[in-house]
């Protein structure tokens, strides 16, 4: 691989992994539960990792700078699901769902699984939880993945 395509592969490896860290830290340690938009970005991110991953052991060039560019294609897809959640948050157009739990059913009885139902946090996709600058997780997980979608894009078509 030329030194280009090295760069792409370690920006479509530890973007999407350091967005994720970041996610399920504010998550878990922060406190911030996530929306069920706030998950749709993740699932873009984890399949990007893995296939970005991958081109550290899949022979050939082409087959490499193809896994790259699949990596990069799904981390501008969750940019642009980050999009769509910012803009639900500020209220410029409207969502497609209300809220979401963070509960776990499984090994309860049907009155602890009321309970836990009633206790649960209700997350509200369009009301963002924190904000620097006026910028939501939303919208900073669309800057840096557009922005890195952007650049692997950029880095793979000076190879050709």
């Amino acid at each position: 691989m030329t030194k280009n395509e090295e760069i792409a592969r370690a920006i479509a490896l530890l973007l999407p992994a350091f967005l994720l860290l970041g996610a399920l830290g504010s998550q878990y340690l922060g406190g911030l539960y996530p929306c069920e938009m706030c998950h749709w970005q993740r699932w873009p991110h984890y399949s990007a990792v893995l296939i970005a991953g991958a081109t550290f052991f899949v022979p050939g060039r082409s087959l490499r700078a193809s896994l790259v560019i699949i990596a990069g294609l799904l981390i501008g897809l969750s940019g642009l699901i980050g999009v769509a959640h910012a803009g639900v948050e500020y209220h410029w157009w409207n969502g497609f769902t209300a809220c979401t739990t963070t509960v776990s059913m499984a090994g309860t009885t049907a009155a602890e699984r009321l309970a836990a139902i009633m206790n649960a946090p209700m997350v509200r996709c369009d009301s963002p939880q924190w904000k620097l600058f006026g910028i939501s997780l939303a919208g900073f997980n669309a800057i840096f993945s557009l922005a890195g979608a952007f650049t692997i894009f950029a880095l793979m078509r000076k190879t050709r």
